[in-house]
């Protein structure tokens, strides 16, 4: 039998079968975009400091660490799930709660692994890109993923629903407001946004799990 480490998965090509409601959700999360989630990260960005962004985005991604730890586990990379361990320790204390990457700044890198990978990695194929409202790319496998990596973060276990929604909501307009310039000089740049989007991602996928 093959380790996790063994398997040398191949990633088909675009497969978008679904690419007219692919489109309109597409469509819908721009709008959602353009109207709502653009102009408050606009305004948070005018509010807080870069600085102050960055640590906030720090903090978002510690509460993740379980997810990248199990899954480093999974796809047998022990090395990567002892710096993930080590990194939760350090920034979760020295770090005041993940504000500071002082695990980095020791030379601690993370290891960024999720379910969708480790799917990958044990030879499931990714089946059909989607588009959802209010989601990021997907694939079939990688929404199967991205449902697994949810129930992976604790503070799911520990807060009410709302709070977890809002928190997902402000790591949302955070990382919008970091990425402005990024996504406005795609929006200019792209002949036709809906491809660009889709290949990009996929090909992001197809590297991530390959590596």
């Amino acid at each position: 039998m093959q380790s996790a480490s063994q398997v040398e998965p191949e990633e088909p090509g675009d497969y978008d079968p679904w690419e007219p409601f692919n489109e309109r959700m597409f469509w819908f999360n721009r709008q959602l975009d353009r109207f709502i989630v653009k102009p408050v990260a606009i305004a948070w960005d005018t509010i807080l400091p870069d600085e102050a962004q960055q640590a906030l985005g720090r903090a978002f991604d510690n509460v993740t660490m379980p997810r990248r730890f199990v899954n480093n586990l999974l796809q047998l990379k022990v090395e990567g799930a002892g710096r993930e361990l080590a990194r939760l320790l350090l920034n979760s204390t020295v770090g005041i709660a993940g504000l500071f990457d002082v695990a980095k700044a020791a030379g601690i890198e993370p290891s960024d692994k999720d379910t969708g990978q480790t799917l990958g990695v044990y030879g499931v194929g990714p089946g059909p890109y989607l588009v959802l409202p209010f989601l990021p790319p997907l694939t079939v496998r990688d929404g199967i993923g991205f449902g697994v990596d949810g129930l992976l973060t604790p503070i799911s276990y520990v807060a009410p629903f709302a709070a977890t929604a809002g928190l997902k909501a402000g790591e949302t307009v955070n990382t919008r407001s970091l990425k402005l310039e990024l996504f406005e000089d795609v929006e200019e740049s792209a002949l036709d946004l809906y491809s660009a989007v889709r290949n990009g991602y996929l090909q992001r996928r197809g590297k991530a799990i390959r590596e």
